[in-house]
């Protein structure tokens, strides 16, 4: 038999309000297919999965009388839903995670205030490179800083073909660190010292760094989604390792 649920319960396990749920019930979109004694709304386990399926339409955007049409389309089933959802899902998935790859190049290339055209943009960076979003977010956050304004003032000097070199640069760069990683290099050796160098270098270009800096930066690549999974792209755990080999190395100056 199938457990009922109250409209109560039923918000709290889905998440969202119960005027929501009130209204879905209105509209005929997700009504409960019984009533308690009292005259309160009563959820079966199949109005749940109604709902479920609801809710994430909603969330890849659709409005509410295409969702009612689509469910109750006689001609679709409920594994139909499931597999149309998934694909919508697993392609919205895709589409995030390019324009997280996006970001974390731009971040990686170290560009705020890059000084290039949106199209050369989207040449060097790829065609889902969000760059006028991405430079609000630094300038938000590091706008008053040294850092910020050595960074604008040589950035501002870099051609195209620069970027294209750093770009380049940054991608051996990393693959260098995965070798590292998949070679047991271990972080304060000599051969993990030279690459937290090299990444300071790196950094360097656009300003001034120094090991606590550094360090800084290796903590966030942690901290910050974006980047640990930029590295973790790249070669699973690599965001760790990286942040092993620069504090290692900075602890030895």
């Amino acid at each position: 038999m199938s457990e009922k649920h109250t409209v109560g319960v039923v918000a709290r396990l889905v998440g969202v309000s119960v005027r929501t749920l009130h209204h879905y019930d209105e509209i005929g979109l997700v009504t409960p297919s019984d009533r308690t004694p009292g005259g309160y709304r009563s959820y079966s386990d199949a109005d749940v999965e109604r709902l479920h399926r609801v809710l994430t339409y909603r969330e890849l955007g659709f409005p509410l009388e295409e969702i009612a049409a689509l469910l109750d389309d006689p001609d679709v089933d409920a594994l139909a839903h499931l597999r149309r959802q998934h694909a919508l899902l697993s392609e919205r998935i895709d589409r995030l995670h390019e324009m997280a790859a996006a970001v974390e190049k731009m971040m990686e290339a170290r560009s705020m205030g890059i000084q290039l055209t949106p199209e050369e943009q989207n040449e060097i960076f790829g065609d889902n490179w969000p760059g006028e979003e991405y430079a609000a977010e630094a300038e938000e956050r590091w706008g008053d800083t040294d850092a910020w304004k050595q960074s604008q003032q040589r950035s501002a000097k870099m051609s195209k073909e620069d970027w294209k070199r750093i770009k380049a640069e940054g991608d051996a760069f990393e693959a260098s660190l995965a070798q590292a990683m998949a070679d047991g290099v271990e972080p304060g050796s000599d051969r993990a010292n030279a690459l937290a160098e090299e990444h300071r270098a790196g950094i360097e270009r656009f300003y001034d760094c120094d090991y606590a800096m550094q360090v800084n930066l290796a903590e966030m690549y942690l901290a910050d989604d974006r980047f640990r999974r930029h590295y973790d792209d790249v070669a699973p755990g690599l965001a760790q390792y990286v942040r092993d080999v620069i504090v290692a190395n900075a602890e030895q100056q």
